[in-house]
């Protein structure tokens, strides 16, 4: 799938003066809401990316999974060029000739019957918090805005005002007040508390089945079904953000998937776009989605004809299920390889497919520190919550390249004294 080769060795490049200026530029003229590495990018193939440099590195964050085939992807480019040619945009005030086939295929794959597309991850979770409130007054007879969603602590859905509303993360939450009600927050991965937080003004659960942000946590075992049994009792939709977990990440095409259980809601993105163009959407049943009729929500660019256009073709690419079944593979590979760095600068490993997350001794290095050791070594990797770092590989790396991003990370971490 891509190029053989593991690594330029370019040791610890000082930054070049292209990288210099554009740094300059962008420190003077965007606004501060990142921290990036010092490293720019301009250009990328399969797993790979090159700087304004031209050193080249192996990228393992893949846009936070949006990059799950890789970069230029020959399928999904020559879908974006061949429409770029012919129409990007009517707005839904017009039917357009790639909106149909796309949400017809995404809805067969989620094994669903609707497709209500937008265009970034918040946008979709929003969306499906609009649907979910009106099927509870509706359907459910809850009294006006008296609708309730449970939510699991730890969660990340998005930072719209409404969303980090009920964010346990005080640098995504703290001065954005006032906050939107109705939200009930839970520990995740535990069923009986969320059992017990279901009320008569319930409509939702909306749940991670792998918490991303929070550094891959997965639940239980069981957790998911427990979820989904209590759902259905109570008469509560079950939403499930796969926008990071979904569409092959975790070796199969939901994270779901692994517990065999269906959600009433899936939320979709990131990867939908093919690392293309922001491609989001709610997939879900008639009688869930019928409740949203023309004027109750929508969007200039959800459902243009080129995002319909990539996502097409993302959804044709998981029909055969090599990438779900290749991400599976290899990650049985990462996972090993990862936990034998546990006891030597690593202290808990979690994985899931190509999906990792890796808790450092916060007394040797920070996850920071860690990431800047490794884009060194020409490894593009994420840190979070201090002493933790994030892998998400795209899934067309070769399993030399895997183990090579492993060795590298085994040289970059401390061993603990004695």
């Amino acid at each position: 799938m891509t190029t053989t080769d593991t690594h330029d060795t370019h040791g610890a490049p000082d930054p070049g003066s292209a990288t210099r200026l554009h740094m300059s530029l962008a420190e003077t003229a965007t606004a501060h809401n990142y921290q990036p590495l010092p490293v720019v990018l301009a250009s990328g193939q399969g797993a790979w990316v090159t700087d304004v440099d031209g050193h080249r590195y192996l990228d393992c964050l893949a846009g936070y999974s949006a990059l799950n085939f890789g970069h230029g992807h020959p399928r999904l480019t020559a879908a974006a060029q061949e429409q770029l040619a012919r129409l990007t945009l009517t707005s839904r005030a017009f039917h357009n000739d790639r909106l149909g086939p796309f949400c017809r295929d995404l809805a067969e794959l989620a094994g669903m019957d609707l497709v209500l597309p937008m265009n970034t991850g918040a946008e979709a979770v929003e969306t499906a918090i609009k649907v979910a409130r009106k099927w509870g007054y509706e359907r459910k007879g809850i009294a006006p805005d008296r609708a309730t969603v449970i939510v699991a602590d730890g969660n990340f859905h998005g930072r719209t005002t409404t969303i980090v509303s009920f964010s346990s993360d005080p640098v995504a939450r703290d001065g954005f007040g006032p906050f939107t009600p109705g939200f009930r927050t839970v520990p995740y991965g535990d069923s009986a508390a969320l059992e017990a937080a279901v009320d008569e003004n319930t409509v939702a659960v909306l749940l991670e089945p792998i918490q991303g942000e929070a550094g891959v946590l997965i639940p239980p075992p069981g957790y998911l079904q427990a979820v989904r049994d209590v759902c259905t009792r109570e008469n509560v939709l079950f939403i499930a953000d796969e926008i990071q977990s979904g569409l092959g990440r975790t070796g199969t095409t939901f994270a779901c998937d692994a517990e065999h259980v269906t959600p009433d809601i899936y939320v979709l993105g990131k990867a939908l776009g093919g690392g293309i163009v922001p491609v989001s959407a709610v997939v879900s049943r008639h009688d869930i989605l019928d409740v949203i009729r023309p004027g109750n929500h929508g969007s200039t660019f959800g459902g243009n004809p080129l995002a319909a256009a990539v996502g097409h073709a993302v959804v044709e690419l998981l029909r055969s299920g090599e990438y779900q079944a290749r991400a599976a593979e290899l990650g049985e590979r990462l996972r090993t390889r990862l936990e034998d760095l546990v006891g030597h600068g690593a202290i808990a490993v979690r994985s899931r497919g190509l999906w990792a997350g890796i808790d450092l001794d916060p007394t040797l290095i920070t996850g920071r520190q860690a990431c800047m050791r490794l884009l060194d070594r020409g490894i593009l990797a994420k840190d979070t919550h201090g002493s933790t770092i994030r892998l998400a590989p795209p899934l067309v790396i070769e399993p030399a390249q895997l183990d090579w991003l492993c060795d590298q990370l085994g040289e970059v971490l401390p061993r603990p004294a004695g």
